[in-house]
């Protein structure tokens, strides 16, 4: 038998059986030495020498024996191996255990020990699972160690639940794959926002249906902790609003947490799968190891917290898109749920309701200055927006619904967003949004559909007042709505523009002119028609007016007879037009190059009769339709496009043209088309219908505007000058004959010689241009005039000399039986004796043309006064004078008139008198 050891050498044994992990053999020494093992000495063996990779079942039937203290009576008493200490002397013995470096049951700098007391049990329970944690990494092992001793102090429990649970949870059963690199230990010495961010880590990047799940079991465990609260009562000066903020820091980290995933573009999703599934700190996943509960105060202020944080994200989700404004209302109605209030209904549902904003609570949060807490101090106590309460959900439930309608309806629109609209009452802003809200749906929406259309109305409305002027039944009612400070007068011609533009035309009549109680005035109807015909013509790709936008402004101008009836000046004006517009589809047109004509661009063009040119140039021939032209012009000053080509704008009818100003602007386009025309044919080499133009129109159109229209043009800063029919007939008059010249078709009784019968033309043209010019245009003309006749002249004594020459040769040679030999000596020929014609046709200076004009004045009274009728009646008096007078040659005439206009013009060089063209006439 072995005799009794000595307490140091007892004491060597234990540490070398815990040491091999010989968990019975300790059992047994500790049973038969309890005196000298005592259970603080046993367990601090325990803890420094007991392998940590050993599993905890092997060693916590040992622990429970200590912490009942019956190992002397539960153990079997059986011999225990001494060998490891028999040649060990008592006095080595004594040395060695001098030597050993037992830990401490209680670890240094945790808060998890003073909060296990004195109680030896817990104190090594709690320092053996770090060990475990931090040497071995077996953190999975642990619940087999704790879990048997729950029961055996409450701090167990609580740092079961509070530490060892999370952190398990954490890397062992939700994401395994993502471990985090701490221990217990190194997240007990973390703050709470770090150990907030550690926890939810992961939350939210991999699956947004276990947001709740981990919130549920990661932070509502964590929060079990009286080391996580933080009393009131280091100060008694501190407010309590200030007590309130700071009673569990932890959890405002949570919050914050949340509403920083909310502000996120990328991450609002989480917070919204957050406060959709978790119930908030009463719903708490504790694992079935305890059943905990908080005290009344810090539950309450744990709810109230959760709902002030939940609306603040509310107001933080950065996305105006469908899916982010059901969870908005998610939002609210699980916050409405919290506070046990009246259910809100789905946006769907509250989008056809359309329910009136009465409340008398939510009017008063309504103000300017609350616009800032949509964006700072979101977690205040003072802030009244995220307030829990009745009022602060209607709001932002009523807020959430005004984005949810502009958002479907095209225009993204967020709860702050919302919220500014509403908050700053910027008429501003308000008009821009509800004119994108309205032309989104007018370029989105179904074109057959009444019923839609009424319902866009609808909500339109509504998104001024709210539905307030409806609920209250009175239209004075204060808008307080996202449009509150824009007119419904605004917003019903919008709906009208709308409702033309989208082919409604039967829905527009019966809301706008068949009602009762017609929303709008008849001349702001009317206006609104008529803006809605010429936007359409303005969106127009296709000059065709039975086709695309052309089509869709004839429609619109009938839509509404009773308004805008046929003989309304501004359905003339559009009618006209219409008609110009439609003529120039016939033509190839391109103002730039690669871009076609569009009907817009006549509309807002600064000079719309210059497109006639353009047309005149890309088709050719066409000048020879010359009566198309003119109509078009016609139907320019009629649309009133002269009068607005400086503004672009299609003008009431006050602002038009008076009648005489519009006669003489007709009067002025027909001169300006047919000028072009001649131009264009000259282009052409077509000098024939140059002539034409120049002879039959623009001399014939060569009036003068009258005295009232030269006053009104006067006073409105204008010019009256015809700066282009003199222009095309001196152009016409300088023409020459080529090789490309189109030869005329016939001639009539015009000379039969093609260069004499041009320059007759030339000078008739040029006549013309002296008729129309201003005076100080006339020195050029009359230069062009006097080398033309000097050309006519020479011309003529070119064609007499070969005449001649052709009757000497005549007379000489071929005439039969030789006559021409019997001539007498004495007899001159008359070929060489100078005729009368000849000596008319001597070239003449200016001065002397000037003399001779008030010479022949008298004589010639049928030439100048030919050119102010027409043509008949200058043939008829002209046969009624040459019954007593010589006959005059058609030059003589022309010349005749040339000399008369410049003896009025410059007759004052000569010493000439007026031409009394009164005595004339009679």
């Amino acid at each position: 038998m072995i005799p009794p050891l000595s307490p140091a050498r007892v004491v060597l044994l234990a540490t070398h059986l815990a040491a091999r992990s010989d968990i019975e053999g300790l059992t047994r020494l500790a049973a038969q030495h309890s005196k000298v093992l005592r259970q603080d000495l046993l367990l601090r063996i325990l803890l420094t020498c007991l392998p940590e990779t050993l599993p905890p079942s092997r060693y916590v039937g040992l622990v429970q024996q200590v912490e009942t203290g019956n190992l002397d009576t539960d153990v079997e008493p059986k011999e225990v191996d001494w060998s490891s200490v028999q040649d060990i002397t008592d006095d080595e013995a004594a040395k060695k255990v001098r030597k050993l470096r037992l830990l401490p049951l209680a670890r240094d700098n945790t808060p998890t020990a003073t909060g296990a007391s004195q109680d030896p049990v817990s104190l090594f329970l709690i320092h053996r699972a770090h060990r475990v944690d931090e040497e071995a990494g077996l953190l999975a092992q642990l619940p087999d160690l704790i879990v048997p001793f729950l029961h055996h102090a409450p701090c167990i429990r609580t740092w079961m639940v509070s530490t060892l649970l999370p952190l398990l949870r954490r890397d062992h059963e939700y994401y395994p794959r993502h471990p985090l690199a701490q221990t217990l230990s190194d997240l007990d010495r973390t703050s709470d926002g770090a150990a907030v961010d550690l926890l939810l880590s992961q939350t939210g990047q991999e699956d947004l249906q276990h947001v709740g799940r981990d919130l549920r079991g990661l932070i509502g465990p964590w929060l079990y902790n009286d080391a996580r609260w933080r009393r009131d009562q280091d100060s008694d000066q501190d407010s309590e609003e200030s007590g309130a903020l700071h009673l569990c820091p932890g959890w405002e980290h949570v919050l914050e947490w949340i509403t920083t995933q909310a502000q996120a573009s990328k991450s609002w999703k989480v917070a919204v799968s957050a406060i959709d599934q978790w119930d908030g700190p009463g719903d708490v996943d504790l694992g079935g190891y305890a059943s905990m509960w908080l005290q009344d105060e810090e539950q309450e202020y744990l709810e109230q917290r959760y709902a002030r944080a939940a609306l603040a994200s509310a107001y933080l989700i950065p996305e105006a898109s469908i899916e982010a404004l059901t969870g908005v209302n998610n939002i609210i109605t699980k916050i409405v749920a919290l506070l046990d209030h009246d259910p809100c209904p789905t946006l769907q549902v509250a989008s056809s309701l359309l329910p009136p904003f009465t409340d008398s609570d939510g009017h008063r949060l309504l103000r300017a200055k609350n616009a800032t807490y949509m964006r700072n101090h979101l977690l205040a106590q003072s802030n009244p927006l995220t307030t829990p309460g009745g009022a602060s959900t209607r709001l932002l439930h009523i807020l959430t619904l005004s984005a949810f309608i502009l958002t479907k309806g095209g225009v993204p629109c967020t709860v702050r967003r919302a919220g500014e609209l509403a908050f700053l009452q910027d008429e501003r802003e308000q008009k821009a949004e509800a004119t994108k809200f309205i032309h989104s749906l007018s370029n989105n929406g179904p074109k057959s559909d009444d019923k839609y259309w009424i319902r866009a109305r609808n909500e339109l409305l509504w998104l001024r007042d709210w539905g307030a002027e409806e609920a209250e039944a009175s239209p004075d009612a204060q808008s307080r709505g996202v449009f509150g400070q824009l007119k419904k007068e605004f917003l019903e011609i919008e709906c009208l523009k709308a409702f033309l533009s989208n082919t409604r035309y039967s829905l527009a009549r019966s809301i706008y002119e068949d009602a009762p109680e017609k929303p709008l005035d008849s001349k702001v109807l009317q206006d609104t028609v008529v803006s809605a015909a010429m936007n359409a013509y303005d969106n127009a790709s296709n000059p065709h007016r039975g086709r695309g936008g052309l089509l869709k402004c004839d429609d619109i101008i009938h839509a509404l007879p009773q308004t805008l009836g046929e003989a309304h000046p501004a359905s003339k004006r559009i009618e006209a037009l219409l008609r110009a517009t439609h003529a120039l589809s016939e033509y190839r047109l391109i103002l730039k190059k690669g871009e076609p004509f569009t009907p817009v661009v006549l509309r807002v063009h600064s000079d719309p009769v210059s497109i006639i040119g353009k047309v005149l140039e890309q088709n050719p021939k066409s000048y020879t339709r010359i009566q198309d032209f003119l109509e078009i012009g016609a139907n320019m000053v009629d649309a009133g496009l002269l009068a607005n080509s400086k503004s672009g704008q299609f003008e009431s009818a006050s602002a038009l043209a008076s009648a005489p100003e519009q006669a003489w602007q007709r009067s002025m386009v027909e001169n300006r088309i047919t000028a072009t025309c001649v131009d264009a044919a000259l282009t052409e080499d077509d000098f024939e219908t140059a002539y034409s133009y120049v002879v039959n129109r623009l001399a014939a159109n060569s009036n003068r505007p009258s005295a009232q229209c030269r006053n009104q043009f006067a006073s409105k800063g204008a010019t009256i000058t015809d700066e282009y029919s003199w222009k095309a007939a001196l152009q016409a008059g300088k023409y020459r004959r080529t090789a490309r010249t189109v030869k005329p078709t016939h001639i009539g009784t015009a000379s039969g010689n093609l260069d004499v019968r041009h320059l007759e033309q030339r000078i008739e043209c040029l006549a013309t241009a002296l008729r129309v010019a201003p005076p100080t245009t006339l020195q050029e003309i009359l230069n062009v005039f006097r080398k033309c006749e000097e050309e006519l002249n020479a011309t003529v004594k070119a064609e007499e000399a070969q005449e001649t020459a052709w009757d000497d040769q005549g007379d000489l040679q071929v005439m039969p039986g030789a006559f021409s030999s019997t001539v007498p000596a004495g007899v001159a020929r008359s070929a060489k004796t100078p005729s009368t014609r000849h000596v008319e046709d001597a070239p003449m200076s200016l001065f002397d043309l000037s003399r001779a004009s008030m010479a022949r004045a008298q004589r010639n009274l049928t030439a100048l006064s030919s050119l102010q009728r027409s043509e008949n009646a200058r043939s008829d008096e002209a046969r009624d004078e040459t019954e007593d007078q010589p006959r005059v040659r058609k030059r003589d005439q022309l010349r005749e008139a040339a000399v008369g206009t410049l003896a009025s013009g410059v007759g004052w060089l000569i010493g000439a008198q007026p031409l009394d063209r009164a005595g004339e006439r009679d």
